[in-house]
């Protein structure tokens, strides 16, 4: 008789965990740990965007008008991945954003407003939500820097009804524009200035205080490189539509220096977006096209043999999406990323996985099914980097975060992004909710990325090409979470208790 022992046979491979005709979120699966022989630290989490753009880190800000401006593209790139400024605005507008990201090498934006020496200044709206306004003589952008007025100071004034230039402060020390934090710290501290201003090709971009360059040193320090490309600047992404004239939107674009450009809609697999990934490529064959979202192998396939250098993922996963239950089309997010991944690998085209990311464990798993890169919506909304202000609501403090499909967000234009810019009836796939204030991103991320580093460890992954090959060799294995092992796997058991990672 043979006693010789059956070989170790634990869990499910995620080849045969994902065909068994169920649609799986990230909590509905877990994956078992594997074999440490390196530290948490030594972890790469280096990856690639597109074929032919790398990333430091593999965080991805989403288009969306309460997440990706000008703020959250700079602090991004600076952090080591890269936002998509949202198409939720005119061409011209969006261009701006791109510019006004790639115009500094701090993640310190501040909008600037500019005034004439006879301007008056009676209401605090005048500065629009910066915290200073320039003074030049032409009252613009491009003239003689003469000074400049803080809101601060300002508000201390009890005649409003005085000219800018009766009480403005004198010209700031000047820096060049891709000047970094040291450099800028160095001049204030040796020239005992508040400020300094930013300047590139003779003209003034922004203004850099003291306060912020204080708030941004107290961060973590950040490991990664930036996102630069060739040119020096922060590297920016930018969505567009597949309507014509999304073409022009496009010529914007380049002009502005776009680096990626993300075909926005919630159905990737029409004719529109096969015949615009085909115009990109032709037309600007130099820039990078991602294409999507998918959910499917089908509709990857499609893109792919388009032409696209990049798949995002995701239908109906994100918190503020309603797609699954207005149209009862999508897919679960994990086996989604699974599924899109195991086809476009072997195409050499990166995956983005787009939607559901709540937490650092969601982060892992979506990396390590296959996914290169996380795009994030409301993991950043709410951040000091977001768009818009910050309110109070039952005693919190919050920032508006609304979905693309929401009927809001739809009256900007966003209705393109489902096909329906051209119903006569729009029909919502999104809602409008606030998030609180999470503060930086240059503050958090830092310390999830050390979270996903801790979890590569735990399966015995160095890097995003060793989880991919773990996987795909079927040595990392899965199992699915009971709705109890769900509640297990959490905070439970305790009468109240503080939720603090950092």
């Amino acid at each position: 008789m043979d006693f010789t022992p059956p070989p170790i046979e634990d869990g499910f491979t995620a080849e045969k965990l994902f065909t068994q005709g169920f649609s799986y979120t990230y909590d509905d699966v877990i994956f078992l740990p594997h074999y440490i022989d390196f530290a948490a630290d030594a972890v790469d989490l280096s990856t690639r965007l597109t074929r032919r753009l790398p990333l430091a880190v593999p965080l991805v800000a989403s288009p969306m008008d309460t997440v990706s401006e000008s703020a959250m593209a700079a602090a991004m790139a600076s952090l080591g991945g890269i936002a998509v400024v949202h198409s939720n605005v005119s061409a011209a507008a969006q261009a701006a954003f791109l510019r006004a990201a790639k115009s500094r090498r701090v993640p310190i934006l501040s909008d600037p407003v500019f005034a004439a020496p006879s301007n008056v200044i009676e209401h605090e709206d005048d500065f629009a939500g910066s915290p200073f306004l320039l003074v030049t003589d032409t009252g613009a952008a491009g003239g003689k820097l003469l000074g400049y007025v803080a809101k601060r100071e300002w508000s201390n004034h009890t005649d409003k009804g005085l000219r800018v230039g009766d009480y403005m402060a004198p010209p700031p020390w000047r820096a060049p524009w891709n000047a970094d934090l040291t450099k800028i710290y160095d001049i204030m501290e040796g020239d005992k200035s508040g400020a300094v201003a930013l300047e590139r090709d003779g003209e003034v971009v922004d203004l850099v205080v003291r306060e912020e360059v204080d708030r941004v040193k107290g961060y973590p320090k950040l490991a990664a490189p930036a996102t630069v490309g060739p040119d020096g600047e922060f590297m920016v992404g930018a969505a567009i539509g597949t309507r014509e004239d999304d073409k022009e939107r496009l010529k914007h674009l380049v002009k502005a220096g776009v680096n990626v450009v993300v075909l926005d809609s919630s159905q990737g697999n029409s004719i529109y977006q096969l015949e615009m990934v085909k115009y990109v490529k032709s037309v600007y064959p130099e820039l990078d096209v991602i294409g999507g979202n998918v959910v499917t192998m089908y509709q990857a396939e499609n893109l792919i043999q388009a032409g696209v250098d990049g798949l995002r993922v995701g239908m109906g996963s994100g918190s503020i999406c309603t797609t699954q239950e207005v149209c009862a089309v999508g897919r679960g997010q994990a086996t989604a990323v699974y599924k899109v991944s195991s086809i476009a690998y072997k195409s050499g085209v990166p995956v983005i996985a787009d939607g559901g990311i709540s937490n650092s464990g969601h982060i892992v798993k979506a990396l390590s099914l296959g996914a290169s890169t996380v795009m994030m919506g409301s993991f950043l909304a709410g951040s000091h980097e977001a768009p818009g202000a910050y309110v109070y609501q039952n005693g919190q403090r919050v920032k508006k975060y609304r979905g693309m499909g929401s009927l809001e967000a739809m009256t900007k234009g966003s209705d393109a992004r489902y096909l329906g810019d051209t119903a006569k009836l729009k029909i919502a796939q999104g809602v409008v909710g606030a998030v609180k204030d999470k503060g930086s991103v240059l503050n958090f991320i830092p310390y999830t990325l050390q979270a996903v580093r801790q979890g590569f460890q735990d399966i015995g992954a160095s890097s995003l090409q060793s989880a991919h090959d773990l996987l795909r060799s079927r040595v990392l294995r899965l199992e699915v979470r009971t709705g109890a092992a769900q509640v297990e796997g959490g905070v439970h058991g305790l009468v109240s208790y503080e939720k603090k990672y950092y």
